[in-house]
């Protein structure tokens, strides 16, 4: 264990202005709004307009971060920002963020692994950061789903949005800060969700183009089975090997996939006591930003007080899962 603590010292968020109702997608599918609340719980959606990009989003995520903190951009370290659907395959989106912000000193990277990337990126922040006392990390997760998202699939469409959100990391005192996180991927379970072209394997093409595959295909049953079987294991491996009670767990922050889905596995948890945390209701799933944003929702609310054990738990693409367990920090000299 390293001498000194890691944890959240601030978060920011940002998601665009533009919304794609529940309204409109009942007209579009020929099916009523109650419909789509009742299967998603979600009343609407956030979407990018033409001209934003992920990168932006992200920066302007991360900038709130950096001022909810009290760190300035010159002393992060590692900026890290977890997305499937950055601006172009190159540059990475990190060190478009990094520019923007002017963390100069800071060595940049994305990860991509879907809808768990946040807490993927928490814990490899935690690694790099245990080995450096004063050192600091943004951590962000930015998506960009709409832009991937066949207007023509039902079962996409009613869920996925954009948005980014961030997390700055440095040094907190004991007993405070992330106490454990449990990685696990499913590659076995890869064709749950993919996009077929646009990588070496489909270059675009006029015939990748005209054959759709450049949107997002979910098996929606596949992924609601996966979720269920291999989430409450992957949690209970962590509360085990850090000492905590399920009951101890006050919050309980998920990647927003669906509102039924989030519903069922916290009671399979065993969370009765965690207060659940969702955003989805009126910003959607944006994949690795969903987290992050409900995080700092739920942070700007005041309603994370000093030392709650607070439950990060992400899952989706690869297939994947990421938990991380952390005593919130409340502030103090940086």
């Amino acid at each position: 264990m390293p001498a000194h603590a890691i944890g959240i010292l601030g978060t920011g968020s940002e998601v665009p202005d533009e919304e794609t109702t529940n309204t409109e997608l009942a007209e579009r599918f020929g099916v009523t709004t109650e419909w789509i609340e009742r299967k998603t719980r979600i009343l609407s959606r956030r979407r990018m307009p033409d001209g934003q990009t992920p990168s932006a989003l992200a920066r302007r995520a991360a900038a709130r971060a950096l001022e909810r903190a009290g760190v300035p951009a010159d002393r992060i370290d590692y900026v890290i920002v977890a997305t499937t659907t950055g601006d172009t395959p190159l540059p990475p989106v990190s060190c478009l963020v990094q520019a923007g912000l002017g963390a100069h000193r800071a060595a940049c990277f994305d990860l991509n692994i879907g809808c768990s990337g946040f807490v993927h990126g928490l814990a490899v922040a935690h690694a790099l950061l245990s080995a450096r006392p004063r050192a600091h990390a943004l951590v962000v997760g930015a998506e960009a789903w709409t832009r991937f998202t066949d207007p023509q699939d039902r079962s996409t469409a009613v869920l996925l949005a954009d948005g980014a959100g961030a997390a700055v990391l440095g040094p907190v005192p004991e007993p405070y800060g992330v106490l454990g996180s449990d990685l696990i991927g499913h590659g076995d379970k890869a064709d749950l969700l993919v996009v077929e072209a646009g990588g070496s394997a489909l270059p675009a093409s006029h015939r990748t183009v005209d054959a759709r595959q450049h949107y997002l295909r979910m098996n929606g049953r596949g992924v609601t089975e996966f979720v269920l079987a291999q989430v409450p294991p992957s949690v209970k491996e962590l509360l085990g090997r850090t000492g905590v009670q399920p009951q101890d767990v006050a919050h309980f922050v998920p990647h927003q996939a669906n509102g039924v889905l989030l519903d069922r596995f916290a009671r399979d948890m065993g969370l009765a006591g965690a207060r659940l945390h969702t955003t989805l209701e009126h910003f959607g799933n944006s994949g690795a930003a969903s987290l992050p944003v409900t995080l700092d929702s739920a942070a700007r609310a005041g309603e994370l007080h000093d030392g709650d054990l607070v439950l990060l738990s992400g899952f989706g693409g690869g297939m994947a899962v990421g938990n991380s367990l952390l005593r919130w920090y409340e502030g103090g000299p940086r």
